[in-house]
């Protein structure tokens, strides 16, 4: 620990600096409060022991300015006993700790060293182990994916963790609303308390107010012993009710009352038992319009729509899927290359109406049709099915996607035409990305817009869309 003595009378000074040097500090001393700040702006010092009554400026003064330029510098001032009164000011002011200037009083001032030492190293260790702690929770992370749509809710989703507001995870069957539940609760300040996650659509009602709540010896046929409820295996952590849109309405008044008031009575209890408990839900269906039809408390609903949290579907970020693969394959214990690239081109090209879920599926299907083989395009389900993209009909096959042709047959020019106003739509009418949706040059794609009457012959481009890998097309 490096230590700044101060002391107009420069022997005093030097006396102090050399005693604490003897006691294991190291020191230097300083001959009054403008030589201490020319040391300080040269030098880092982890504390500062300063006399009160110097010359300007003074104890009081030089406290001040290292309070408010090195606020990680502490101080320690030295008065006599008549000054008792200005030396709680000081501590007031931010001092670390005082001591009387009275027999032999550097033993008092080395204990209060070793103190302010010990506090330091401890608030250094924690913050490492903490920062730590925190490299290795958000490296575990569940969530996987890079694409812009998921870095959204990522963010919001880091926001809210640091809170304990509830959260209400919205988004299609499969498209991730538990792992993102379980990234919250990683990133919060509970991660080191129960995570504890109940289907709500999964058991009948009576069966599901007890798994909640818990229920009495007694309370009904075949509780033979009493029971604690998941909300109170949750104490201190996060329980996370999926699928909340099937809790039955009796048991929403009980839920509404834990989330007001923390308490609740187990099944055939009288006795209120109070949790500590953050709460986190999902669901996909339309919880606004089971308010309307009275299936769904609108009063739950708000409680539980503190913080909304929408999961785009899989389809709206394509670019996850790549990541997403490589994921599933390490949590499967393959290698990352034994799905070959034009699967992988066709599961990015796949819609994947189960989302996450079903492309977790695909995977480890095509992992168990190959065998010791990498995967290809003839081992992913959807195109060994002949499933549909994104509701088109067609197939996958070595090139890609190949539409069904009807009985009746089709025109190709209308279907090139279809096709290039649903690439613009996708690109938001961005020419550049649009063409390279279609896997064309952006004037190949003006040319045949042209052809279809999309586009006026020497119409210029969509303002600010050219792209510079399209340069000199």
């Amino acid at each position: 620990m490096k230590v700044l003595v101060v002391d107009d009378e420069v022997k005093n000074a030097e006396l102090v600096a050399a005693e604490l040097a003897d006691a294991g500090f190291t020191t230097e001393y300083a001959n009054g409060g403008a030589a201490a700040l020319k040391r300080l702006e040269a030098e880092r010092f982890d504390a500062v022991v300063t006399d009160l009554r110097m010359a300007p400026p003074d104890g009081m003064a030089l406290l001040g300015q290292v309070r408010e330029r090195w606020p990680a510098t502490a101080v320690i001032v030295m008065t006599a006993y008549a000054a008792l009164e200005t030396a709680r000011k000081a501590l007031k002011l931010g001092a670390r700790d005082y001591v009387e200037k009275e027999g032999d009083f550097t033993d008092v001032l080395v204990l209060s060293l070793r103190e302010l030492a010990e506090k330091s190293q401890l608030a250094h260790e924690n913050e490492r182990l903490a920062a730590s702690f925190d490299s290795l929770r958000r490296e575990a992370l569940p969530v996987v994916g890079e694409a812009p749509a998921t870095k959204r809710v990522l963010d919001m989703a880091a926001r809210v963790a640091v809170t304990d507001s509830t959260v209400l995870l919205r988004g299609e069957s499969g498209s991730g609303k538990d792992l993102f539940a379980r990234t919250i609760h990683l990133l919060s300040r509970r991660a080191g308390g129960p995570w504890v996650k109940v289907n709500c659509g999964a058991l009948p009602e009576a069966l599901l107010e007890s798994e909640l709540f818990g229920h009495e010896k007694g309370a009904f046929t075949g509780a033979v012993r009493q029971k604690a409820g998941r909300f109170e295996d949750a104490h201190r952590g996060t329980i996370f009710l999926d699928e909340i849109g099937e809790m039955p309405v009796s048991l929403q008044v009980k839920l509404l009352q834990v989330i007001e008031e923390k308490t609740f009575t187990r099944v055939g209890g009288n006795q209120p038992i109070t949790v500590d408990v953050r709460i986190l839900a999902a669901t996909n269906r339309p919880l606004e319009d089971m308010v309307r039809e009275r299936t769904f408390r609108e009063d739950l609903f708000f409680r539980l729509n503190v913080f909304p949290l929408v999961l785009p579907p899989l389809r709206e970020r394509p670019g996850d899927v790549p990541r997403l693969v490589q994921h599933f394959l390490r949590k499967h214990g393959a290698a990352e290359d034994k799905i070959d690239g034009a699967a992988l081109r066709a599961m990015s090209s796949y819609a994947f109406p189960g989302h996450v879920r079903e492309l977790e599926h695909v995977v480890v299907r095509a992992l168990i049709l190959a065998g010791p083989d990498p995967s290809g395009v003839e081992h992913l389900t959807f195109a060994a099915t002949g499933s549909t993209n994104a509701g088109a009909g067609g197939t996958f096959g070595p090139a890609g996607w190949v539409p069904e042709i009807p009985e009746e047959g089709l025109s190709l020019e209308d279907l090139e035409r279809e096709l290039i106003l649903k690439a613009l739509e996708r690109a938001k009418g961005n020419k550049s990305r649009a063409a390279r949706l279609l896997g064309l040059t952006r004037r190949t794609l003006y040319s045949r817009m042209e052809k279809h009457g999309l586009r006026r012959p020497g119409e210029g481009g969509d303002g600010g869309d050219d792209d510079p890998e399209d340069a000199g097309e």
